[in-house]
């Protein structure tokens, strides 16, 4: 997976031609005249130009420009990510305080006396969520609506479970605190909004690309020894030392690479509404649990939908006045068997509570079920084993992005990919640094694959990598717009190329 793959294998790749430099098998002895090309060299030049040896320069040109113009982008996106993946941590020591109790008691205080406390010390806040301690060291989180928050923000307040006193509050972003918060936008759109967002999206649009095009380039090279495939050849020198790295390592980092860019493309804005209208076509949406009060409600409808009145239509019931209270709504959810890290979503207009399972650690347990606020009725359970296959295959590739699946062992796993990226960035560079005509001129860099390489494609290759190039660009859009004005660059410098010799030309 190299920006630019130097032949530099005593082995010579076929597309290369024979120079006095670099001996070849086929280079004919000098005793044979070079006028006269024998019969047989014509079926292997044939030959050439069918399979891999055609396809590989197109390649080669391919990954050498996406790396060169993508790959910091991708260095960007590795190095936030990184710091995203040790958040996790980070935030267990910076807000201490607030997570955890300075002592654990024999037995808990009510939840409804917990949420009293959080609305004693939050006057103003309105409750629309609490989230009951999921270790006997934690403490309650109640979620509140404040004014003059932004935009996706809630108020937190962190209430000991065991004397229902008031450990802190903080601004929060669904399950985020305020670093982790923080560096998830960094992470997603370099803190610039909407704008920063394109260049999330960009870099996991073209991640695949460079990674299985590295891949394919760095198993289809020769060489002496099939160990090289897959460890760094101690042996070699230069150029090819750190190719020899660069190589293994993006082999080995691929697959992570490859999941990464699929599931990031799940949250990006453009490729991210395509592929969640592919998901519903094929029946992989994620259901949720139904706590409309109405009778016929439909499941996993908006709750924002309906709201245009039309002749004959009844009104929405009002909020429910009975209310058997948080606690027996709790004990009804973990009768019904739900009773892993619960979250506790308090009733809307025309609603009921919805207590769902929040532990995304194998086995991950995200049940959930629906109660009816006036006599603590479950009304809709809702399994994760019912799930469609797509829709747990996106559970578990985001919650693996984000690292909760495997807990610390994912953090470390996304750690090691986001550290493997930077170092075949560093790794690509120097390549192209390295292999740069003349050593002794400072600003001069390696040059790329020659252009033409697609005319070297047989039709029956051509037309349907064309095909399926055109069908990913579509939907992927800025893959497919970045590749198009990687086109039009090319083409415009090779024409400016064409007419400087032709000016040069008639001198000669």
């Amino acid at each position: 997976m190299s920006l630019d793959e130097l032949h530099d294998v005593p082995a010579r790749d076929p597309e290369t031609p024979p120079t006095a430099s670099t001996p070849s098998a086929s280079t004919p002895p000098a005793s044979t005249p070079p006028a006269s090309t024998p019969p047989a060299a014509a079926p292997a030049r044939s030959a050439a130009g069918t399979g891999w040896a055609a396809l590989r320069p197109l390649l080669l040109r391919v990954h050498f420009y996406a790396g060169l113009l993508i790959a910091p982008l991708l260095f960007l996106a590795a190095a936030t990510g990184l710091l995203y993946a040790g958040s996790w941590q980070a935030e267990k020591v910076l807000y201490s305080d607030e997570l955890t109790v300075p002592h654990v008691g024999a037995a808990s205080v009510p939840l409804s006396t917990q949420v009293k406390a959080a609305r004693g010390a939050v006057p103003e806040g309105k409750v629309i969520g609490v989230w009951p301690a999921p270790e006997p060291d934690a403490t309650t989180r109640v979620i509140m609506e404040r004014p003059g928050l932004g935009e996706g923000e809630t108020l937190t307040v962190f209430v000991d479970p065991y004397t229902a006193d008031v450990r802190g509050q903080l601004t929060t972003a669904g399950d985020a605190l305020p670093l982790r918060a923080w560096l998830s936008e960094f992470h997603s759109s370099l803190q610039l909004g909407e704008f920063g967002r394109n260049y999330s999206e960009l870099a996991a649009s073209w991640l695949w690309v460079v990674a299985l095009g590295g891949v394919a380039l760095w198993a289809g090279r020769r060489r002496s020894r099939r160990a090289d495939l897959v460890r760094p050849d101690r042996k070699a020198t230069g150029r090819r030392r750190v190719l020899s790295w660069h190589g293994t390592v993006g082999l080995w980092a691929a697959v992570g690479l490859v999941a990464l860019s699929a599931t990031g493309l799940t949250w990006s804005r453009y490729a991210g509404e395509n592929i969640g209208r592919l998901q519903d076509r094929l029946g992989g949406a994620t259901p949720s649990v139904s706590a409309a009060l109405t009778a016929g409600a439909a499941a996993g409808s908006d709750e924002h939908a309906g709201h245009v009145m039309t002749e004959g239509m009844e009104m929405p019931p009002p909020a429910p006045t009975a209310d058997v209270g948080i606690d027996r709504v709790v004990a009804a959810a973990r009768a019904a068997g739900v009773t892993e890290n619960l979250r506790v979503t308090l009733p809307a207009a025309g609603k009921g509570y919805v207590v769902k399972e929040n532990d995304k650690t194998l086995p991950v347990h995200l049940d959930s079920v629906a109660v009816d606020p006036a006599d603590g009725r479950v009304m809709d359970e809702l399994r994760f084993a019912d799930y469609p296959l797509l829709a747990q295959l996106t559970r578990f590739g985001i919650d693996l992005h984000m690292g909760l699946t495997l807990g610390i062992v994912n953090q470390l796993l996304l750690a090691a990919l986001a550290v493997a990226v930077m170092f075949l960035v560093v790794w690509g560079y120097r390549m192209w640094w390295m292999r740069r005509p003349t050593k002794d001129r400072r600003l001069s860099v390696g040059r790329a694959q020659p252009r033409g390489a697609w005319r070297k494609l047989p039709v029956t290759v051509l037309l349907p990598f064309a095909c399926v190039t055109a069908v990913v660009g579509w939907f992927v859009p800025l893959l497919g717009i970045s590749l198009l004005a990687f086109l039009a660059v090319d083409v415009v410098l090779g024409l400016v190329a064409g007419r400087g010799k032709g000016a040069v030309a008639p001198r000669g």
